[in-house]
């Protein structure tokens, strides 16, 4: 492998490894209201799924990722409420592809947690700008 090959795949590999989850971006939503959720400048950019766990909670699972056209049955799972059999089978789906699931639980209006779970190989992060107060203009990876 030349000298410049190698120098840049090394490259590379440091930078996606600094690309990590960040504990204080997850502890940033834990109380928040939904509404902060809703308004997000990158959130509302990202398709959604969600669904009802059987005790009440919400929810809600911001896609990142590949093209998930195929897993929709037509679109059908994005933006509205499915029942939890849709959402198991959407799930297997998605676990072809590439993709961080940026998952929120919500009930009575406020989020309990964040839980992103990157799939086929794709490596979730967070920043300061995938907290509830962040308002500015980005450039998502």
């Amino acid at each position: 492998m030349p000298l410049r090959l190698a120098c840049t795949v090394l490259s590379l590999m440091l930078v996606a490894g600094c690309a990590t989850v960040r504990q204080v971006d997850l502890d940033a939503w834990v109380d928040q209201p939904l509404a902060a959720l809703e308004t997000h400048p990158i959130f509302i950019t990202v398709p959604v799924v969600k669904t009802v766990a059987s005790d009440g909670t919400q929810i809600w699972n911001y896609v990142n990722g590949a093209n998930l056209g195929q897993c929709s049955g037509g679109g059908n799972v994005w933006g509205t409420q499915i029942n939890y059999a849709a959402y198991s089978q959407f799930a297997s789906c998605v676990q072809r592809f590439a993709a961080c699931n940026n998952i929120f639980y919500i009930r009575d209006g406020k989020i309990l947690r964040y839980t992103p779970v990157g799939i086929g190989g794709a490596r979730c992060y967070t920043t300061e700008q995938l907290q509830p107060q962040f308002r500015g203009p980005v450039n998502i990876r």
